[in-house]
Parts: structure tokens; sequence; C-alpha cells
């Protein structure tokens, strides 16, 4: 039996089950016994069918008989019956329409059983299309109020609108353009489907569809839109049961919500706001028959390319609305003179923020209790300061590019796209009158000797096809900040060039991707102003990560969340969803012990070595070491954290903090906990050295917690969601928590002690921003993870940078990339950007008044701790309880041991640990001056400043300011921020150079 006649012979025997048994739809035939059954059940449709035929005042007979003798006369060039026979055609028609029996019937019941059989196995229940809930698009809305972003499901931009909403006009509008019977008939209009089906075999062309508005929503919605006969058997009988358990007022609502219009929207609300910028409660006739006549074809009759055919369509539909009583013919002609009135077409391109907005997404399930953002049409209000979190990701990015590149680790793995074949059709299908230069190794034309070229200029004319080619790209890092480029020319005399969006023409430094570009290649370029036209530098993917979060100190609102280099890339918020080893940025908590335990921030540590025995005579002793190695002997509480000690941090955990080690470090913990930094303190020592990793977040809600002095913002990013006018979500302004396991003046003095860290020490290059600022540098073991953490009145920023390792190996950034050289630059970028977003701008505060009544201001010798009569650096002094200040400087150190220590005792102890200037293994190149390493006890004695050390490894160059109004320079050229100048190393690598934990 031919495979076409099987098909037809199943999709007739579904026809005839859901036209004359609409209630009985049989799902399964046994082909051994049902034979007889399945020919009746065709019978019956054919004699229900040749009513609906006469209704049509369509003389079958005739068709077939013409058909037979002359099939191009019905079917013209139609595909429709290719690989037919219509003679064998001719005889079915005879037997299941004439009651004949021919003795040579193609018929075979069992082969049309089997198909049938297999065609509606595991059939979709049409119950569920009744509590079905349309998917929406949710907008995002940043902290002003300001529209950020759409989300929504793949074909599901929409916002659902219960039918009793919708005008009756518009209604009406779509039942006369899709299906005019759709109130009277059962799911299937037998009459439409012979039309279109009588339509399409005498006008080939355009083909016309039978399906009714129930049979489109079960498409859309239910069993898909495949165009086989397979789905159109699946198909019928899903819309035949549905139109039993639903209403028709549902299965409309389902459709206009559900129906693909142009523009990107779903649904007619949607189709209202994008082609009118309305709601669709507001269309007018024009309006909604424009609308109306969408589904036929959406790009067919697309307004915004086709409009002659859009003003076509919709004067069918206006026609149709008025032959059906629903509009007046005088309504109708108004409509017809009626200009189609397109809003501006205007997409909300998301370029920034999806790590944030996942974030959100997770937010409202666990706190608004929303299944997901685009389970429905929500509006969305964010914390998000939409300027700076744009500036945040650029930076971001530019810092990774440039620190690859400085190290030579960034490495060019192909370009973004080729448009060389689109530039080849746009040519071909529109030739420019004007010649386009052709990509071309040989040199552009330059001027005379002497002469400056001439500026590149915008054409005047058509765009140039790979101007054309550029805009129409589709290319894979769409959150990269950027600018993509054409490359027009590789080399020769004159250089490598480019082609940007907006027409001009750059010179490239393709770095090292030099001999490995080819013409109409696309790359990413950060653009300089040159010598009178722009110049591009090449930007390469790198492989390093990193993250920043900025979030507001007394509430918690976070107004800017990077979360890796590229979303697209990597879905992995590094803010929320990973932990890594903080390093040096965790050894405050220590301070915030001691300074609690009553230490006062001149009290004197020996930064000398140290060991501490097992907690409870379990595993090894611990002997930490100074990233320098050495030790510089006496050195204030003070110095000790600015400059990054390990050894002083170590030596705080005996005595310092408790009188044992290990109830030292359990304090350490309880503050830990307190604070929410882990949910499980790690019990070990190097966890005061930032060996237990932490998150991101948690990390800046210290530090926040500590510009608030001890009060724990929660972090957040959702406020409210609304649906309609329904608020379903509003976040409620809780009172911050404090963390009770140190008191206000500890915090004040840490604070103090931290923005001494951005004066003074490993963070110096801050020092102009440090009235302003507080923060500590960190590095983990082996230069893994660099970090910076800080704070103004107003906000906490917290920069990472490290290579993932996922595969579970650890990376290096290499030697001497730390915290100070690599995140600080970021820090200090990010927080101009934010006070350049309106984030204010006001001195560290001192003291809150609770706790200024226990804090006396006294004048300090900076390096010896010592109280000096006038002058001097001012110090923060915890007072007693009986109001005296507390004398802590030699409460670790006795003044006699410190005198017993001189250098002209001949002692050769910790103090001296590493040898003399000519013969220290163990300090870096670059270590601090400050150190004291040349002459540890010179500070206390009034030895000689030491002399001035050697820069090892240059800090990455910071990105340009990345907000409006910054001035344009080159990437890699002088910076008058002073940013470049040398800087302290952040010695806060706890182990040495073999570490053993």
């Amino acid at each position: 039996m031919n495979a076409i006649l099987i098909k037809l012979f199943a999709t007739a025997l579904t026809l005839s089950q859901v036209t004359t048994r609409p209630d009985a739809i049989r799902t399964q035939f046994d082909p051994d016994r049902d034979g007889p059954a399945v020919v009746q059940l065709l019978r019956d449709g054919c004699a229900h069918m040749r009513k609906a035929f006469d209704i049509e005042d369509i003389n079958l007979d005739d068709l077939i008989s013409t058909a037979m003798e002359d099939p191009k006369a019905v079917a013209g060039e139609s595909k429709l019956l290719h690989g037919l026979d219509i003679g064998e055609l001719n005889t079915s028609y005879k037997q299941f329409c004439k009651g004949e029996n021919p003795a040579n019937s193609p018929f075979e019941a069992r082969a049309v059983i089997e198909f049938y059989n297999k065609a509606v196995t595991d059939l979709p229940d049409a119950n569920a299309l009744k509590t079905l809930r349309l998917p929406g698009a949710t907008t995002i809305l940043d902290g002003r109020g300001g529209r950020f972003s759409e989300t929504f499901e793949p074909n599901g931009r929409r916002v659902a609108v219960p039918i009793g909403e919708i005008p009756p006009l518009v209604q009406k509008a779509f039942i006369a353009a899709e299906d005019k019977r759709f109130l009277a008939h059962h799911g299937i209009d037998e009459r439409g489907v012979i039309r279109a089906f009588i339509g399409n075999l005498a006008s080939p062309g355009r083909p016309q569809g039978g399906s009714t508005i129930t049979q489109q929503v079960v498409k859309n919605l239910s069993v898909g839109d495949d165009v086989t006969y397979e789905r159109k058997i699946r198909e019928m009988i899903v819309a035949a049961r549905a139109e039993r358990v639903m209403t028709k007022p549902e299965i409309l609502g389902l459709y206009l919500n559900g129906i693909y219009l142009g523009r990107g929207a779903y649904g007619v609300e949607m189709a209202a706001r994008s082609y009118f910028g309305k709601s669709v409660r507001d269309l007018t006739v024009a309006e909604a028959a424009l609308l109306g006549g969408m589904p036929k074809g959406p790009n067919f009759y697309n307004p915004d390319r086709y409009p002659d055919r859009a003003r076509e369509r919709r004067a069918y539909v206006l026609t149709r609305m008025k032959e059906e009583g629903t509009i007046t013919e005088a309504e109708m002609n108004a409509a017809l003179a009626a200009p189609l009135g397109l809003a501006p077409l205007e997409r909300l391109r998301q370029d920034a923020g999806f790590h944030f907005v996942d974030h959100l997404t997770r937010e409202a399930r666990t706190l608004a209790g929303l299944e997901s953002l685009t389970a429905g049409a929500y509006t969305v209000r964010s914390t998000l300061n939409a300027g700076l979190q744009a500036a945040t990701e650029g930076i971001l990015q530019e810092s990774l590019s440039r620190y690859e590149a400085s190290t030579g680790r960034a490495r060019f793995e192909g370009p973004e796209a080729n448009l060389a074949d689109a530039v080849r059709r746009i040519e071909a299908a529109a030739p420019a009158p004007e010649p386009v230069p052709a990509p071309s190794p040989e040199p552009a034309p330059r001027g005379k000797k002497g002469q400056k070229p001439p500026k590149a200029a915008k054409p005047a004319g058509p765009k140039p096809a790979w101007q054309r080619a550029l805009e129409t790209a589709r290319l894979p890092l769409y959150d990269v900040h950027w600018p993509a480029a054409v490359v027009l020319s590789t080399g020769g005399q004159g250089g490598a060039r480019v082609g940007l969006a907006d027409g001009r023409v750059a010179s490239l430094n393709p770095g090292s991707a030099r001999g490995r570009l080819a013409p109409f290649d696309v790359v990413r370029v950060k653009l300089w102003e040159g010598k009178g036209a722009p110049r591009a530098d090449l930007r390469i993917r790198p492989q390093v990560q990193g993250a920043v979060l900025v979030m507001e100190n007394r509430t918690g609102r976070i107004l800017a969340m990077t979360g890796g280099f590229s979303y697209p890339l990597s879905q992995l918020n590094r803010v929320t969803q990973s932990v890594r080893q903080p390093g040096s940025t965790l050894k405050p908590l220590t301070y915030l012990a001691a300074l609690n335990a009553g230490l006062q921030p001149n009290t004197l540590v020996m930064d000398a070595r140290v060991t501490l025995p097992p907690i409870g005579g379990v595993g090894d002793s611990w002997s930490p070491k100074n990233y320098e190695g050495g030790g510089s002997g006496p050195t204030t509480l003070r110095r000790g954290l600015e400059h990054s000690k390990n050894l002083v941090t170590a030596q705080l955990l005996r005595g310092g903090i408790a009188e044992k080690a290990p109830a030292s470090l359990q304090k350490v913990c309880d503050i830990a906990l307190e604070a929410q930094l882990y949910a499980e303190c790690e019990r070990y020592y190097p966890f005061v050295l930032g060996a237990q990793p932490v998150r991101m977040i948690d990390l800046a809600t210290f530090y926040a917690a500590v510009a608030n002095e001890g009060e724990r913002p929660s972090p957040y990013g959702l406020e409210s969601v609304v649906q309609g006018d329904k608020v379903l979500y509003q976040h409620a302004d809780r009172p911050m928590t404090r963390i009770g396991s140190a008191d206000r003046v500890a915090f004040y003095q840490l604070k103090s002690l931290l923005q001494g860290v951005t004066q003074r020490g490993t963070a110096a290059a801050l020092a102009r921003f440090s009235p302003y600022v507080a923060g500590k540098t960190g590095t983990s073991e082996d230069e893994n993870d660099a970090w910076f953490a800080g704070f103004t009145n107003e906000i906490t920023i917290v920069a990472w940078v490290g290579y993932d390792n996922a595969d579970g190996k650890r990376r290096t950034l290499g030697r001497g990339q730390t915290g100070g050289h690599l995140s600080v630059p970021i820090f200090s970028q990010v927080l101009q950007a934010a006070w350049a977003n309106g984030v204010a701008k006001s001195p560290l505060a001192g003291p809150s008044p609770e706790a200024k009544r226990l804090i006396a201001d006294e004048p300090i010798d900076l390096r010896s701790g010592s109280r000096v009569a006038g002058g001097g650096f001012m110090e923060h002094f915890r007072l007693s309880v009986d109001g005296r200040l507390a004398e802590t400087r030699f409460r670790l150190v006795p003044q006699e041991q410190i005198y017993a220590m001189r250098p002209d005792s001949e002692q050769d102890g910790d103090a001296l640990e590493g040898g003399l200037p000519g013969e220290n293994p163990g300090r870096m190149p670059d270590e601090a001056p400050d150190s004291d390493r040349y002459d540890p006890f010179g500070s206390l004695f009034g030895r000689p400043e030491p002399r001035p050390y050697a820069r090892r490894a240059q800090p990455v160059p910071p990105p340009e300011p990345y907000w409006p109004g910054a001035r344009s320079r080159s990437p890699f050229g002088d910076d008058d921020e002073g940013i470049r100048r040398p800087r302290r190393r952040d010695p806060d690598y706890p182990f040495g150079d073999d570490p053993t934990y």
C-alpha cells in the first residue's frame, strides 16, 4: 500500500472519529480484528464530509472525475499529491464514499491501523491545558526604577492577561481572521478543512490553513508543531478532547495569550505594548485588526518590513469583522484609512548583570516563594546600580586581560567570528555604489612624509558591507564590554586595520595574534585616541577569573555583582556560589579578638619565629612563616596588621587573646561563626591566616560590619515582586545583627588599623584615597588567590582574582602577583566608578557616641608605639572601666626583654632570623622597607631608616576609568593616578616556600 495513502487513510480515520463520535475516540485498534470497524468508521466519516461538501456547494464527484482525467487541472504544480496514484485515490473514494466494493482496492486495514496506533502513542492529556500556566516575561528594574532587563524562557516573552480583560473587539478580530466558526464547532471544523484542502489543490503557493483556534492552541502548547501526519492526527484528537473539558473562553484565552505575533512578542498584551506602546485594553479597531491578521504569518505580514502586506491583511480582517457584524461600515472605512501607527521598534538589550539576574532568580525562589521569574509576567525591583554594574564588569574584564598580557599568559585562540561569507552575500545582494576597500595584507595608502593621515570619517553613502555584516553578527560573548571590530587588513607596511561598528577605521595592535588574523575576522578591541585617528589594541579572552561585589554597609543592598569574566563562558557566580581561601583578608578576625581582649593598637608583638603545639596533642606543631621569610622583631599591633605579618598574627594566639593558643583560636572562631563567615570553623591554627575557604559575599558582609562598628547587614538584591496590581513580595527592612563577640571599641580600633593598611601598608597604592577607605589585602598559598576587601562609610567592595580549580588542579597567579598587585587596582577603579555613579564620598567616620565614651586619642610614635608629648600619630586607645587609658604596650613583650635584645648585646635570636642585609636568603627582593629587617630595633631605638628596596615585580596597570567623562588614553600609557609607582608587596603567604598543611 502506498505510504502516502496509508497516512491519508490514518488521518481520515482520525477525522472520521472526531467529527462523528467525539465522545468515544479510540486510540488503539487491533490489526487482526478491527479491520471492519475501521472500514465502517471511514465510511461514516465520508458520509459526514459529503454533507459538509454539500453545505459548501462543492461537487465532490466532479472534482474526483476532473482529477482522474487531468490531475494538474486540480493540483497544478502542487506537491501535495506527489507520489500518490490518483487512480488509487479514486478507487478508495468509491469504496468508502460510494459504498462500492472494488476488487482492486488498494486499502490495507492492517497498515493503516499500525500507522495510526503508533501515531497516537502517549497522547498528551487535554486536561493539562485547562490548568496550564503560560510562562511570561519579567521586567527587572534597577534600584532607581529604570528598566534594566527582561528575562523569559524561549518562546515566552509574554504578559498573560485574563480573557475577561481582553476587549470583545480584539477577541472578535482574531476569530474573524482565524476561525469564524470557533463558537460553533467542537474543535475541528470540517468545512474549514475542506476549503483549505481544495484551495491548496487549486492554488499552489502559500498554503491555506484549515486548523481551528483550538487546534492551534493544541499545536502551540501541547503536541508541538512538526509538519507531519502524525502530529496532525494527535492534534485533532487532543483538540476534540480539549473542547470537552474546557470552555470556549478558556480556549480563546490560551490562544490569545500564547500566539506569536512578531516583534518577539507572544500574546496580545505583549504585542500591543510592542507594536503600539499601549495595553490591549486600549487598542483601536485598526490596531486590533492589524494584530488579528498577524497569526497567519508574523514574518510575512511584518509591518516593519512589509507595510503594504500588513495593510492588505488588516483590510481583510476589517472586512471579515464587518461581515460578522462586529463593526459598522463607517468604522471599517475609518480603520482602513488609518495609518499603521507603529511605535518605534525597541528591544531592551541586556549587556550586563547576567550573574546578578541569576542571583535575583534564586532570591525570588527562596524569599518570595516563586517557582521562577519566568513562571509569570512579573515586575521585579532590584537594588542594582546599573551604571556601576556596567562599569564594574568593564573594569574586571580589562584588569584580567591586562594581567595575562603583562605576565605573558595571554593566548589567542581564534577570532570571535568571521564575516567573510556574510560580506559576500551582502555585496552580491546589493552591491554598494561606491567601492569598499577589500581586506588585503597590502599597506593602505599613506600621505607624504610628515603629513598626518586623513582622519577616518563615516561614509556619507550606503554603509559598507563589512559594517552591515557586523551590525547583524551574533557574537558569543554578549556581555563583554570591549567593542567588536572587523579586520580589514592584516599587516603590511600600513599595519593591521579594523572597522568599527560606527563606520570608523582604526589601526590595530594585534599583540599575540600577530600573523594569525584573517580578513573579516571579528575581534574585541580596546580603543584609545591616537593622533588624528582611533587606535585599537586587541583584547583576548583570559583564562584567569575574577569577581567583584559592591554592597551598601547599612542596608546590605547589592549595588553591583560580577561573578566572573563573562557569563556566557561560565555561569558560576564566584560571589555567591564558590569558596576560595581568603588569605590575609581574614587576619582582621584575629586582631579584632585581640583588641576585644584589651590589647591596644600600640601593643608590641614579637615578629619572630613561633611554634604552636598541636591542639589536644593530636597532629603536628605549627610553625608559620612571614611572606618574606624572617621576622622583624618587636612591632606594634598596628604595624603587624598594616604590613600583614603572619608571625605577628600567630603570636597573638599565644597570650594575646587568651592564655593558651587553643583558647585564643576558639575566640577567633566564635567571632567568625557569629559574623556568619562560616557555618563551621575548622579548628586548626592556619585558620587565622585564611586557610579555610570562604564565600566572597560572606567576607564582604564581615567588612561591612567592621565599617558599622559590629552591626552586620544581610545582603540582598531583591526589593519587590509585583504581578499586575498585586504585590507578591516586598523586602522588609530589618535591623542589622550585632556581632556580640566584640564590642564597638574593638571594631572601631580595627577600622582604624585597616585604614592604616591603605595609608602605609600593603595597600599603600590607595594612599590618596585613605581618608575615605579602609581595607585589607589577601593572598592565599602559592599566590592562587589575590584579594582586596575594603570599605568606605557607605559601601564595601571586595575584589578577587584567581584561576578556577574545578578540575582539581590549583594554578598559581605567579610569584609576586598578590592582592596588592592585582586586586587593589581593581578596587581603586570600582571605588571611583561608585563615586561617579551616585555613591556618596565622605571621610571615614569617627567612633560612634557609644564607642567614643570609651576611647581616648593620644599621639604616639608610629614605629615604636610609644606615646609622645606632641605631634606624632593620633592613636585610638581603649579606656578601662575606671576611665583610665589602659597601658598594654609591653604586655606581650616585656620592656626588659626588648632592651636585652638590642643588637649590641650580640644576641642571635629570632629577631635576627634570616641574617643581615647582604645575607638574607629568606627576604623577597621587594619586601616592604618598613619591616625594619636591616635593623629590627631601629624603630625602637632611633636607628636610621632602611635603604630603599628594589622592585621585583611590577603591578598590573589598572584599567582606565570606566564611566562618562573619563579621559581616553593609551591603555599602557602613563597613569596620572599614581598607581604605577613602586608598591609594597602583600606579605600574606602563610607557610613559606614549602607549605605542608
